[in-house]
């Protein structure tokens, strides 16, 4: 098989990896989970929960991540909202960065979400046009998000609200996979940060590391790590560079 023998680490968080891990192993792969990431709570809903109940002021709401989608719907809950065919606004739009937002998104019944498949940063989403000329703008990301996405949008003349719904954090230190590993993959500059703390630098500049961007790109060689090998944002994505790699490898 396509990647027989070959033993993967996946450093999303625990909650998103097991669709790229079902990939390796139905590539013949063998998938080590090692979350760099963990998914949790903000310290104080009471700022989302009360945006979440006035978005009816609001004609776009942009949702970051797939951790975005999910923490949302929960706060939703507890403002006793239903967001999808009920209580959601009529006539609000809905956004997402990137095709995994996007389907976690239709999973919930939204239809007509704008994203461009592909690319799954902001800048993409912000070449789109159905970005153009909104005026009140809600954005679902976790606590610290990157500010471009909002900036942007304000510079052109919109007025833009944050929904910090989750937060981000450093695993406590775990045992490292023991044995071999044959690649890295990260999704985020963050995770991959975090991962040089918990594995440890000298076990990663080995391992040949697959990387979703040139921004992390970048991050990586700043950390002086090995060369990385670009994917793209995608598990698929993931999948076929991993898998690319390995084949010219033989």
């Amino acid at each position: 098989m396509k990647l027989a023998g070959r033993r993967i680490l996946v450093t999303r968080p625990r909650e998103l990896a097991q669709e790229l891990a079902t990939l390796i192993h139905e590539a013949g792969g063998e998938p080590l989970l090692y979350p760099a990431l963990e998914i949790g709570d903000v310290a104080d809903p009471a700022p989302a929960r009360a945006l979440l109940a006035r978005l009816h002021e609001f004609d776009l709401a942009i949702f970051v991540s797939p951790s975005a989608v999910r923490k949302a719907m929960e706060l939703a809950q507890g403002v006793q909202m239903r967001p999808v065919g009920q209580v959601w606004p009529a006539g609000l739009r809905v956004a997402a960065v990137g095709a995994g937002t996007r389907r976690a998104l239709e999973k919930l019944g939204f239809r007509d979400v704008i994203t461009l498949d592909g690319q799954e940063d902001s800048e993409a989403l912000l070449a789109l046009p159905g970005l153009a000329g909104v005026r009140r703008v809600a954005i679902f990301r976790g606590e610290g998000g990157r500010e471009i996405l909002g900036e942007a949008l304000a510079a052109r003349g919109a007025r833009v609200e944050y929904a910090a719904c989750y937060r981000r954090a450093r695993p406590a230190a775990a045992d490292a996979p023991t044995g071999r590993i044959d690649a890295i993959c990260v999704s985020s500059g963050e995770a991959l940060r975090n991962l040089v703390a918990l594995l440890g630098r000298e076990r990663m500049v080995r391992t040949p590391l697959f990387v979703p961007n040139a921004r992390v790109a970048g991050i990586a060689r700043e950390l002086g790590l090995r060369e990385p090998l670009p994917a793209g944002p995608g598990d698929a994505q993931m999948l076929a560079a991993l898998v690319a790699y390995f084949g010219d490898a033989k």
